[in-house]
């Protein structure tokens, strides 16, 4: 038995460690990555008029974004939309996928437990470090997601039939 308490046995996610891997990997070979987010889930700080099916893709490349922030509990960026800077900020926990948009190669990533990541973010140290957070809201409606590039991605579940879940990306 471990002479370490419990709390130290328990570690942070990892998903915030392998989103900036990933994107560093990504980005080192010359390609565009893509994030797919959650906007349904609280503190999700994006674009409505780009959400299609509680999601949005973007495109989070260096070229495309100013900003990048890629934090254990926080990732945040600014960018252009029709021509408008926006704010955009979300935490680890509502990427769902992160891809080249050349090839498709990336990582999809497996759901958290929503309930223990809302908990988590409506925290005071959240609120207090990341303001945004604490009056974002979830989106009232949808509409085709786009990128800057003017080149647009959908993402689209499936079911595979072994019953898990497949992630099939639709270029558009």
């Amino acid at each position: 038995m471990s002479d370490l308490p419990v709390d130290a046995l328990q570690m942070s996610s990892s998903r915030p460690y392998m989103i900036r891997a990933i994107h560093a990997w990504i980005t080192d070979n010359g390609l565009t990555p893509y994030i797919v987010v959650d906007a349904e889930l609280p503190m999700v700080t994006v674009p409505v008029a780009h959400i299609n099916d509680g999601k949005i893709v973007l495109n989070c490349g260096y070229d495309a974004v100013s900003s990048l922030s890629i934090e254990n509990d926080w990732i945040s960026f600014s960018a252009r939309f029709s021509g408008v800077s926006e704010s955009v900020s979300f935490p680890p926990s509502a990427v769902n996928a992160l891809y080249a948009r050349e090839n498709g190669q990336g990582m999809v990533f497996p759901e958290e437990d929503v309930q223990q990541a809302s908990t988590a973010l409506n925290s005071d140290s959240v609120r207090e470090e990341h303001p945004v957070a604490a009056v974002s809201n979830k989106p009232e409606k949808t509409t085709q997601a786009s990128d800057n590039s003017g080149k647009g991605a959908a993402e689209k579940k499936s079911v595979k039939k072994d019953g898990k879940p497949a992630l099939t990306l639709v270029k558009s």
